[in-house]
């Protein structure tokens, strides 16, 4: 019997060289590979992307420009279904604009009679109301919707969408594999102290960006891991997630700790990592993660890498309630000493960590497939 076919768009915040918007991206070609195999489907994805030529490349699959809509509507009529997702594409926090958009990308597959499948959103803030009425109507005309946490559920119920057309699922990285092949890790050494030392010192991952005008959530982090530093010997390696902007927002907090080889630590950079797979290598090799990328903290769970989260947006503590851990600082306020004691605890007792979270993050990994199983087998229904 010849093996079923779908020519899928996908529709989300790609080809902008963000980590974690990649990392969706890269997860969810996984996941429908995967599933597709599994179930004798061949899934050929097409990607709308800001950067079509670069994320041909990155991934190996047609790629068109997110903005040619003519080209999209043609692309459509000749496929077989949309993904919307994942990540947070709802919402209107960024821009007035961003709704509009993904939903018009969603109203014209709906148009064209095409199946579009909602992939693990994370759906909010949506602060206008006239908003609800144009996500109830386009998600109740969907063939699946999924959502990455039951906040987002509870803002569709909201809405006025059935509880019963909703799936919560988990982020699609958590089901993101290490890459076969790795790339040496470039380590770009602001304060050298020698490599011997630097490889026995315990590594805290920090991943920090932008966001309050005043900069007190970067102001204390990096007040509080200037006295992790000083109360035993690390190695602060930031990761930069979207560039260059989070590289900039590293600097600014490299800049005030200061100079602390004197206490035996050491403070270094990742260079230029855009490969999601190579960034989450990156994380593997920390003992704990300070986040305040959603994915930071998401490639920590699913590297089981202790971590705490700083939230500057709600989609940070939804995360976290998942793992039933509580934000340690917000975009307003992380108190030095909280923070730095509790990454002393946490490097300290990393196996206890591990055990504890355990269970939350095999539920989380579980669930990250659910969304590409739920499509395969749609299609291979079709037969």
């Amino acid at each position: 019997m010849a093996t079923a076919s779908a020519k899928i768009v996908i529709s989300g915040y790609y080809g902008f060289r963000n980590s974690g918007d990649e990392a969706v991206l890269k997860s969810i070609l996984n996941s429908l590979e995967d599933q597709g195999k599994q179930q004798g489907i061949q899934i050929e994805p097409i990607v709308l992307s800001g950067d079509p030529e670069w994320t041909s490349k990155m991934y190996g699959v047609r790629s068109v420009g997110r903005l040619k809509i003519r080209e999209i509507r043609q692309l459509l009529k000749e496929s077989d279904g949309l993904i919307s997702g994942g990540g947070s594409l709802l919402q209107d926090s960024t821009g007035i604009m961003t709704i509009p958009y993904y939903l018009g990308i969603v109203r014209i597959a709906q148009w064209l009679r095409k199946p579009v499948f909602i992939y693990a959103q994370g759906v909010g803030p949506v602060q206008k109301k006239f908003f609800f009425s144009w996500i109830k109507n386009s998600f109740k005309r969907s063939a699946y919707v999924s959502v990455r946490d039951q906040e987002s559920a509870l803002l569709l119920e909201k809405m006025g969408l059935s509880r019963s057309k909703i799936e919560v699922v988990a982020d699609p990285v958590m089901g993101l594999p290490l890459p076969t092949t790795r790339n040496p890790i470039q380590v770009k050494s602001l304060t050298h102290i020698g490599e011997a030392n630097m490889d026995s010192l315990p590594v805290v991952g920090i991943s920090v960006r932008f966001w309050d005008k005043q900069r007190r959530e970067l102001d204390g982090i990096a007040d509080g891991l200037r006295l992790l530093s000083q109360e035993s010997p690390v190695h602060l390696r930031f990761l930069p997630f979207h560039l260059p902007e989070d590289e900039q927002a590293s600097q600014y907090v490299i800049d005030r700790i200061g100079d602390i080889r004197e206490h035996g630590s050491m403070i270094s950079s990742a260079e230029q990592v855009t490969d999601p797979q190579q960034m989450l290598v990156e994380v593997s090799h920390c003992h704990a993660i300070i986040g305040m990328r959603l994915h930071s903290l998401i490639y920590a769970a699913s590297q089981s890498v202790p971590l705490i989260g700083i939230s500057y947006d709600p989609k940070i503590d939804q995360f976290l309630n998942r793992l039933q851990i509580q934000a340690t600082g917000t975009s307003t306020k992380v108190d030095p000493l909280q923070l730095a004691k509790e990454t002393k605890v946490l490097l300290d007792d990393q196996e206890g960590w591990r055990a504890s979270k355990a269970s939350f993050i095999e539920l989380l990994k579980q669930d990250a497939a659910s969304p590409a199983r739920f499509i395969a087998h749609y299609y291979l229904a079709q037969r």
